[in-house]
């Protein structure tokens, strides 16, 4: 897989998590042309606007009166309410790194809430953005950091092959995983979607990564122009963890990018290094077996990471039976020398009990002493 195809890879995977990403490239890359026929397949309305010739209004909204109400409301511009009428939808800020800090700071609010004005945009309208490095952008200025931590950042360029067979045959298709994109409607759009499966674990992998190294958690870059582009910050980090998760099957390049895109390529480089020496146990497997659960030797950080994938599979699905067998894991780590980690996980299993669930004899002796301190003791 070449870098382009990569970057299609990675800009579908963006629009099917709906996490902003912006484009960068010199000018004549196909940036534009990409997104018009991504729309086309896709079969979605878009919207382009050139935010390099926009006011600040066109994206904060237009102050008009009410006087009869005593009242001010943010009108939104013609892109917006064509949006709004639209099931689903791309809004297209190109020449973004043209515009100024003024309107930059006016379009923080579309980037992530979606919101224009007082018009709240659909659930189904992706945010896509294009951008020339400031070098040899027209009047070009930095992304401020507010804005560039609202988006993946994705490099953008067009190499000799991708050429030859693009203008021989035709150009790549930007694939799109399933998603409430979907032109058949498969996957409605929804206000509010819980977090998916793979998404949880994925943040819980960035939740443990962090606690091994927390000044990574946040992390400002040293120069105005670096911070025009990825860096970490818990909002970052939530974007990267989305995208991890929606990647999951993609190739390394492809989860690599989109990483990088949204948290540095420094940060990026140090969490993927860290997954990859994780070799979790399959939680569900644990819940069937709690006796196969081996901790000699293990990190802190690794068993704390076991427990928080079996209390999350036995949370999405409770039973009795699912309960009892978590309390068997957790006396197990508790057992293995991590009482404080099986603290942690038991205060929420004890407070999910289902009616008539009791632990069995063993794992009573195990957390006994953290069920005392809960003050959650279940007398046998």
């Amino acid at each position: 897989m070449d870098r382009y195809e990569a970057g299609c890879s990675a800009l579908g995977i963006c629009l099917a998590a709906n996490v902003p990403v912006v484009l960068w490239g010199p000018p004549g890359q196909g940036k534009t042309s990409v997104i018009e026929q991504l729309a086309a397949d896709l079969g979605l309305h878009l919207e382009t606007v050139i935010a390099s010739i926009r006011e600040p209004s066109d994206f904060a909204g237009l102050p008009v009166v009410d006087a009869q109400a005593g009242t001010v409301t943010l009108a939104p511009p013609r892109w917006a309410r064509a949006l709004a009428a639209a099931p689903r939808g791309v809004v297209f800020f190109d020449e973004m790194s043209t515009a100024p800090p003024a309107v930059q700071s006016a379009m923080l609010r579309v980037a992530v809430d979606r919101v224009v004005g007082d018009l709240a945009l659909p659930p189904a309208v992706r945010v896509v953005a294009a951008a020339n490095p400031p070098g040899v952008a027209t009047d070009g200025w930095d992304l401020t950091p507010p804005l560039a931590n609202r988006f993946c950042h994705l490099e953008w360029s067009l190499p000799a092959t991708t050429l030859r067979e693009g203008f021989a045959y035709g150009w790549p298709r930007v694939p799109v995983p399933p998603s409430d994109l979907d032109p058949d409607g498969a996957h409605p759009p929804q206000a509010t979607a819980p977090l998916s499966q793979g998404t949880a674990d994925a943040m819980r992998l960035v939740g443990v990564f962090l606690g091994t190294r927390p000044e990574l958690a946040t992390r400002m870059p040293d120069s105005a122009s670096e911070a025009g582009f990825a860096f970490p910050t818990p909002r970052s980090w939530e974007m990267a963890a989305r995208l991890y998760a929606a990647a999951q099957g993609a190739p390394g390049q492809v989860r690599t990018m989109l990483v990088a895109g949204c948290v540095g390529a420094p940060a990026a480089g140090e969490f993927l290094a860290y997954v990859s020496t994780l070799d979790l146990p399959d939680p569900e497997a644990l819940l069937d077996d709690p006796a196969s659960l081996r901790l000699n030797g293990r990190r802190s950080d690794i068993v704390h990471a076991v427990a928080s994938s079996v209390w999350a599979v036995t949370e999405a699905r409770l039973t009795p039976e699912r309960w009892v067998s978590c309390g068997r894991v957790l006396a197990g780590i508790a057992d293995a020398g991590h009482a404080d980690i099986a603290f942690a996980t038991a205060r929420r299993w004890v407070r999910a009990r289902p009616a008539n669930a009791l632990p069995d004899v063993a794992s009573m002796r195990s957390l006994q002493p953290i069920l005392r301190e809960l003050g959650r003791l279940i007398e046998t």
